[in-house]
């Protein structure tokens, strides 16, 4: 999505000067636009931190306006421009190491403060007329340094480059559209600082960066909508707005994992949640090219569109005798919750506890006496509780 939006921009460059002279003020004060509607979804979903990101954009392009719209040979826009070259992508970085925590809290202010403290240090270092300190900022990082045809001092170059590394890793290991917009954001800066000298360009790739924290915040919406945040499968809600969506024939297989409110009682909720995981973890790669939902609680929901149940029973059987057979072990008192010397002692071990657990399953399809998708989950239901009354522990139509 940010590939797209800042492709979408560098298209836009080309057709700025094309707007008429009625529509010059789309280009002015787009980025206001955007920062109103992104802002108002931000708070309507409590999302601080894209906010404040917001909120770091458009400080950098109402300095713009303020400061370096004549250019930034002078020692104020280019002290200024400087501070926005490093300093705004370090906000972007520690909004997406931080968690989210609202906005109107103290969390808040303390994130408002990623943009407040530099904005006061830059306007010290203005009026204290700092010109040594400035001219570090612009001083090549080592000596030899290759020029890179950008006004971008090195120093901001590097901050780009660091923050935009910690915003990808954090996309990674958090998984999440809100950090993938941040590192966004900041390429969008980048490409905008980059043009400081173009004001119409600058203005473009701002409000860039702010539609790709914006487009962020409602896909990171939309996830916790439709998606199980324990698991990370399809919640009930994305189910049943598959089942509207299905066609004249598909299967159904409903799950439920063995006795599992006597195994929370035993080994405590959070044992539980990793049972829940794995499970959940393995029929998300059940074969027959099946879906898998959380109905909720400990069962959970498989679709086969297009497919009869005769074609998904094998399928189902591969997956049941998989859950069965795998031994979870189970965290000792004296292991180390640390990682990496947790892992050393996990390679120590040889036996050790271990839990298993199993699951029932009921299959149906759609037929002449099932003919809404309704009539068929209540179907798959009651033959999962034939299942259960058989003995557990297998699948039943």
């Amino acid at each position: 999505m940010p590939a797209l939006v800042l492709v979408a921009a560098q298209l836009a460059v080309s057709y700025a000067t094309a707007l008429a002279p009625s529509l010059a003020g789309i280009k002015t004060y787009a980025p206001y636009f955007v920062l109103a509607a992104g802002g108002a979804l931000c708070l309507a979903f409590n999302r601080g931190r894209a906010l404040f990101a917001l909120l770091a954009l458009i400080t950098a392009y109402a300095a713009h306006g303020w400061f370096l719209s004549r250019g930034i040979a002078a020692f104020q826009p280019r002290t200024v421009y400087a501070a926005l070259c490093i300093f705004v992508p370090m906000a972007l970085a520690a909004l997406a190491l931080l968690d989210e925590r609202g906005t109107f809290n103290r969390y808040g202010i303390a994130r408002l403060a990623l943009i407040a403290i530099p904005a006061a240090f830059t306007a010290w270092m203005v009026a204290a007329g700092k010109t040594m300190t400035t001219a570090w900022a612009y001083a090549p990082l080592f000596e030899g340094a290759p020029v890179l045809g950008t006004p971008i001092p090195q120093l901001g170059l590097a901050a780009i480059a660091i923050g935009l590394l910690i915003a990808l890793a954090r996309a990674v290991i958090a998984d999440s559209a809100i950090e993938i917009g941040f590192a966004g954001a900041i390429a969008a800066f980048a490409l905008a600082a980059h043009s400081v000298n173009a004001r119409e360009i600058y203005a473009i790739f701002i409000t860039a960066g702010e539609l790709i924290v914006t487009i962020a915040v409602l896909q990171d919406t939309f996830r916790m909508a439709f998606r199980d945040e324990l698991t990370g499968l399809p919640s009930r809600r994305a189910l049943n707005e598959q089942l509207r969506a299905l066609g004249r024939r598909y299967t159904v297989a409903m799950l439920d994992v063995d006795h599992f409110k006597n195994f929370n009682d035993t080994y405590g909720h959070d044992v539980g949640d990793q049972v829940l995981k794995m499970v959940a973890s393995r029929m998300a790669r059940v074969g027959g090219h099946g879906k898998a939902y959380r109905y909720g609680g400990e069962e959970f929901t498989i679709l086969y569109p297009g497919k009869d149940a005769a074609d998904t029973i094998v399928h189902l059987e591969a997956l049941r005798r998989e859950i069965a057979g795998y031994a979870m072990k189970l965290r000792s008192a004296s292991r180390p919750k640390q990682a990496k010397s947790g892992q050393r002692q996990r390679g120590a071990q040889r036996g050790g506890n271990a839990v298993s657990v199993t699951i029932s399953i009921g299959v149906a399809e759609r037929g002449a006496r099932l003919a809404t998708p309704e009539q068929v989950l209540r179907a798959a239901d009651k033959a999962l509780y034939r299942a259960k009354n058989k003995g557990r522990n297998q699948v039943s139509r």
